[in-house]
Parts: structure tokens; sequence; C-alpha cells
């Protein structure tokens, strides 16, 4: 699976390619991320990480507006105009170059959006996140990736994942189920990313991927 990805970035030739893995929370984008990173790192190639987790509103915001319910974290959550002014953008065939990876940190809510890195001109953007083949989004990328796991899958995972940080297994289910997975649900309906995806990967076993389109 990653030799088709490394295969499929460097059919682009000597330049920046934005690559975007995309697919319901806790279905190993982050990790196939990274591990394609590193494969492009192999290979000789500057390769960057990203993730829209990073681009989200800050929390001392949320009351100018709902982030909670399955409308609120899908409309809302995301600042889509700072991951393309700082990530995207930057990166564009007409771009600056100068990248931000990170502008709130979601844990600490420092903002770091002043930190800049240099991509190279024929460097790779990898960026992992929900909603990521969004209208706002969907033209900055070069390379499309769905990570396909069943909805209750990714609630089963998500939950095992973040029960300590959610005070409990039942805490910790209900966000995953109620906004998570309810949100990325509404926007599967409106976006229908797997369509647009030009590769879509199996992940129901981490050990086992499958692709299910080339």
């Amino acid at each position: 699976m990653l030799d088709h990805l490394v295969g499929r970035i460097l059919a682009f030739g000597p330049r920046c390619v934005r690559v975007a893995i995309d697919g319901f929370t806790a279905a190993g984008k982050t990790s196939i991320g990274h591990e394609l990173a590193q494969r492009i790192a192999d290979v000789g190639r500057v390769a960057l990480r990203g993730s829209l987790d990073d681009f989200k509103h800050p929390w001392d915001e949320r009351h100018l507006y709902d982030r909670i319910t399955r409308e609120g974290y899908y409309r809302n959550a995301f600042d889509t105009k700072a991951a393309r002014r700082l990530l995207l953008d930057p990166t564009a065939p007409d771009g600056s170059g100068r990248v931000v990876l990170c502008c709130i940190d979601p844990v600490t809510q420092e903002d770091h959006s002043n930190m800049a890195v240099d991509m190279p001109d024929d460097g790779v953007l990898i960026v992992d996140g929900v909603f990521a083949l969004d209208r706002a989004l969907n033209s900055c990328w070069d390379l499309r990736v769905w990570v396909h796991i069943d909805s209750e899958l990714s609630v089963r995972r998500g939950t095992a994942r973040d029960a300590d940080r959610e005070g409990g297994a039942e805490q910790a289910e209900a966000v995953h189920r109620d906004r998570y997975l309810a949100a990325e649900t509404l926007y599967v309906e409106e976006v229908d990313p797997i369509a647009i995806a030009d590769v879509v990967i199996d992940n129901t076993d981490f050990g086992r991927p499958i692709l299910e389109r080339l």
C-alpha cells in the first residue's frame, strides 16, 4: 500500500506535491501519513507532515459559534481559511514556500501560526484530517486518499483511544457517536469524498490494509 502511494507521488515529477489523507475518526489516517512521510524521505525527497486537527478554531472562541452538534462540528470546528492561507496556499505552484504546519495546538491551545518552515520546490506535503476533501479544501490537493473503515468500528476505536481524556468510556462513546460520527456522516452525505478520492484504502485491519481503488 505504501509503495503504491509513493509511486503515485513520484509520478508527479520533481515538483511540490500535496497529499490529503481523509477518512472517519480513528481510521488510521495519522499513522498512514507518518509511514508515508518516512517512505518519501527514504527515497530522498523532503516530506512535511500536517494535520487539520492543528487548524481548528481555538476553544476560547467556542462561545461565538456551535461546534458541538452534528452540524456545528462539521461547519465550524475547523478553520479552513487558516489551513489554506498558512498550510496549503504556500505550497501551491505559485506559493511562497513558507509553510506553517501547526496553527493552534489542539492540546495546549498555543498559537504557533508565526512558526514557518521552508518547503523545497520538490517537497511533499502530507496532510491528514477529517473533512480534507471538503469543498473549501479539495482543489488544493494533488493526490486524495480515503482511508475506509466501518462507522461502528470508528466509534469503537475512537472510544478506546479517548476514554481517559473524555472521563470514561461512556463519555467518549457519546462524543464519538453524537458529534464526530454524526458530523462525518453529514460530510459524506453532502460531499461524497469516497467518489472524489484518487486512492481508497480499506484499513479495517491495521496490519493488512487493502487497496480498494488504485
